[in-house]
């Protein structure tokens, strides 16, 4: 496996895993499979690979969203930072953000002065949704709650 041969080398190399920050994909199927795992089954697989490969002296894992839509890598995200999930792994997991936080408001502004507050509000509410998945508090349904996106 090749996360098990990049360590395996790391600490021949005599890197401090402390300050190692991996930068992966989830354990997906490809976009054109015909199909397409569940929130959970993606989020176990992902977990189990890395509870095998990594060692529990890294800093953290930064998930790359792999061109997910930004509401079902928020959505996976969360399931693997649930609490029958956390209390498995040991280091955190998080977003490396870029599309999964950026595209939404991108999609809002394109170029348009009249459109950046539209794209600031798509940002937060983004930032706040993923933020809340990082604490496996994300549900779905604020994805359509403007309270949600108006919360500080």
């Amino acid at each position: 496996m090749v996360v098990v041969a990049l360590f395996d080398e790391l600490k021949e190399q005599g890197v401090l895993l402390e300050g190692v920050i991996l930068k992966p994909n989830m354990a997906l199927p490809g976009l054109d499979c015909p199909t397409q795992d569940s929130v959970a089954a993606v989020a176990v697989a992902t977990v189990e690979c890395f509870l095998e490969s990594v060692p529990p002296g890294v800093a953290g894992i930064a998930f790359l969203s792999g061109g997910q839509p930004p509401e079902l890598a928020t959505s996976r995200l969360n399931a693997m930072n649930a609490r029958t999930t956390m209390d498995r792994r040991p280091w955190p997991m998080v977003f490396s953000f870029a599309r999964a936080l950026q595209q939404p408001a991108l999609d809002c502004w394109h170029g348009k002065d009249a459109q950046i507050g539209a794209a600031q509000r798509a940002l937060i509410h983004r930032a706040r949704c993923n933020h809340a998945a990082l604490h496996g508090e994300y549900d779905v349904a604020m994805e359509g709650s403007l309270e949600f996106s108006k919360a500080s």
